[in-house]
């Protein structure tokens, strides 16, 4: 790997915490096999400094931008001048480009990494019931992306239901999608598939974010988790003979989204 130099222009992967992020291991092997004068670095930001790390980092000239995570999604989100057409309906931004003007640019493409990441391994979202567990900055993205697939029912449950009811409201106000309703009891029975869109995972010895008692077998069990990649939901699934998803297929397919927006690749 080259050695980085006084001309190499700096990218990042912001969270908090950051030791589960993948961003890093993705995107610096690309830029050394294109040639690329470039690295990312992860970037710890605990949310009470948070605003103060992004103010330091507007003002690094050779600082391009950044791919963002778990918990800031929704907070980047306000401090971005423009915000791109999915990042403006979910209120969350997972990339963000800093030009040299100093103003800061957000968008989101989870959602459109995970359906397509779906569709790439022969699980067409189109016209299934599929709950979604949590509704933050990812669950609103995702949750767009496959109202967008053609899903029928979209089932959300979150420990704050009033937090579902949003997202289910915010889909049909802004994009005209009804398929969306809070299902803050369900226990993952009679549906298609199912999405972890919560944090549950990160650490060892978390409650998992569903129990399996009555999810049938033929259900699809989806993590967007990508550190650990198996999760300790996803081996709790498999050991009970479910089909799996892992959590990085959905940056894998949005890698070049990303590295084109913030102008890494």
């Amino acid at each position: 790997m080259p050695w980085v130099t006084g001309t190499t222009r700096l990218f990042a992967t912001i969270a908090n915490p950051v030791d589960h992020v993948r961003a890093p291991m993705v995107f610096n092997p690309l830029f050394v096999e294109r040639g690329l004068d470039h690295v990312m670095v992860p970037i710890t930001a605990p949310p009470e400094t948070f605003k103060t790390v992004i103010e330091g980092l507007r003002g690094i000239p050779n600082f391009g931008g950044m791919a963002v995570t778990i918990p800031h999604k929704m907070e980047m989100a306000k401090l971005c001048t423009t915000l791109g057409p999915t990042a403006q309906l979910t209120g969350a931004v997972n990339a963000v480009r800093f030009d040299p003007d100093g103003t800061i640019h957000g968008d989101n493409f989870d959602g459109a990494g995970f359906v397509e990441g779906l569709r790439r391994n022969g699980h067409d979202p189109a016209g299934k019931t599929v709950l979604m567990v949590g509704a933050g900055g990812a669950a609103r993205a995702i949750g767009l992306a496959l109202c967008d697939a053609g899903v029928g029912r979209l089932l959300i449950r979150n420990r704050t239901p009033d937090k579902a009811i949003a997202i289910a409201r915010e889909l049909e106000r802004l994009s005209g999608h009804r398929q969306a309703v809070s299902a803050p009891d369900h226990d993952g029975s009679d549906v298609d598939m199912i999405v972890n869109t919560t944090s549950l995972g990160l650490h060892d010895g978390e409650d998992l974010p569903l129990a399996f008692d009555g999810v049938g077998l033929d259900t699809l069990i989806a993590e967007i988790i990508m550190v650990p990649e198996r999760t300790a939901w996803l081996a709790e699934a498999e050991a009970r003979g479910l089909q799996t998803h892992y959590g990085r297929h959905m940056l894998d397919y949005q890698v070049e989204l990303i590295g084109s927006f913030i102008g890494a690749l």
